[in-house]
């Protein structure tokens, strides 16, 4: 079984952050998640992480093994550092660096595929066509196989004119790799020890390294500052948005669209430009999302329209209509056929079929009936200072304009409050209440006759 090394220890200084440089994200995940879960994709169970002090306290999330670099004398070193702690094994095992979020899956399948220990290949190892000028280490081949690999502060001028490129992704033949990595020496411009020294050691050893070019340099692309973590940003965001639209989904705008890694989004669903998707969310089949809407950890039924509007941790069954300029958050379950409109905000609020509220209120840790009207200016006035409290609102009841629902308050079945009340008590089914505090003009209605 195949098993993996991650080079994450370095300390990113291009990048001029105080967190580390795997940590920043691409689509809402680190960098070493979107590495992570590529190798996992391709088979790849029992992976290795070389990490940093600094790193380390942040990795337990992720669910792989660590060892400290400390001190760090380069790839080779870290290289070492790991082989220490690895049980040895006749096996392929994949070295790969945590700050290359655009590997896929597929090249991690074709590297592993070109080791073949019994035919003599103790190495495989990705290369990539890249425009010059560049910093990565060039490959000097040797027919169909890999001589030697040039680090670029070391190259001549005629070396540097190469364009084929290592990616710094290998596969190595375990027990040949464990059979050169103790004779690695740091005689070089930055007096470290280098991985790809590896090669020479193995070519000296009869053993054949084979280069496995990458279809696409994107794939291969490095990010040492925050001008590449936003080209590779863009190449993954890219990558989501075609996903999706060769699974049926029309996205308007790839280019202002932001989805992460987990959207689910339904067959004939519209996305409109400047919408971002992310956590969980799922959308439903023929949903129209956007423009300008923002939807996280949202559950999104087939049929619903959202413009303009921010959605965060909740659920809208079908048909619903929300915003524009709405906002829906923490926990909320909006029922069929609703209709939440201008500067309508929702907390922790549970609302039944067909419930409309259309203008500037806001419904706080509320639950209402079905076919509901919620009056502009409404809000439910659920904190006391000390704690949250609930409102309960009926089916078909009525809730007039710039309603102050005082709770904790249950309004009944078929209730109506007038246009400013201010309502403290709780207000029988079918009743009508206005004033402030609100009074029952039913009740004074059957006392005057």
């Amino acid at each position: 079984m195949t098993r993996a090394i991650v080079l994450a220890a370095g300390k990113g200084t291009r990048m001029k952050s105080t967190q580390p440089k795997v940590l920043h994200e691409i689509c809402g995940r680190p960098m070493l998640w979107h590495v992570l879960e590529a190798l996992r994709a391709a088979g790849i169970d029992e992976i290795l992480v070389v990490t940093s002090r600094e790193l380390e306290p942040y990795l337990p999330a992720f669910g792989v093994q660590t060892v400290v670099q400390d001190p760090q004398h380069g790839t080779g070193h870290a290289v070492q550092v790991a082989l220490a702690v690895l049980e040895p094994r006749d096996a392929t095992l994949v070295v790969a660096n945590g700050d290359l979020p655009l590997v896929d899956q597929v090249l991690f399948e074709d590297v592993q595929a070109a080791v073949d220990a019994d035919a003599g290949t103790a190495l495989g190892l990705v290369t990539a066509k890249m425009p010059l000028p560049s910093t990565f280490g060039r490959i000097v081949r040797r027919g169909a196989t890999v001589e030697r690999i040039v680090e670029f502060r070391d190259a001549t001028a005629a070396e540097r004119a190469i364009d084929e490129m290592n990616a710094g992704i290998y596969a190595f033949d375990e027990r040949a790799l464990r059979n050169v990595i103790g004779r690695l020496s740091n005689d070089n411009a930055q007096h470290e020890y280098y991985l790809t020294d590896t090669i020479d050691l193995l070519v000296a050893d009869s053993r054949r390294v084979v280069p496995v070019l990458a279809p696409d340099y994107r794939l291969v692309l490095g990010v040492n500052d925050r001008v590449e973590l936003a080209i590779a940003r863009a190449a993954m965001n890219e990558r989501l948005c075609h996903a999706h639209m060769r699974n049926g989904v029309t996205i308007v705008d790839p280019a202002t669209t932001y989805l992460e890694p987990d959207v689910t989004i339904g067959a004939d669903a519209i996305i409109a430009p400047n919408t971002s998707i992310g956590g969980g969310t799922t959308i439903g089949a023929r949903a129209r999302i956007g423009p300008n809407a923002r939807l996280m950890n949202a559950h999104i039924a087939a049929d619903v329209a959202i413009c303009d509007s921010v959605v965060t941790d909740t659920s809208v069954a079908a048909h619903a209509t929300i915003g524009p300029f709405a906002h829906l958050r923490g926990g909320n379950a909006v029922g069929e056929d609703v209709h939440i409109g201008n500067f309508v905000e929702l907390k922790n609020a549970r609302l039944a079929a067909g419930v409309k509220a259309g203008h500037l209120a806001y419904l706080g840790d509320a639950t209402v009936g079905e076919n509901t009207n919620i009056g502009a200016g409404t809000i439910t006035c659920n904190y006391d200072g000390v704690r949250k409290n609930p409102t309960t609102i009926g089916r078909d009841a009525f809730i007039g304009s710039n309603s102050s629902l005082v709770a904790p308050l249950t309004i009944g079945d078929g209730a109506l409050t007038g246009a400013g009340a201010v309502v403290i008590r709780d207000v029988p089914a079918g009743d009508r209440v206005v004033g402030n505090p609100s009074r029952s003009i039913t009740s004074e209605k059957a006392a005057s006759t």
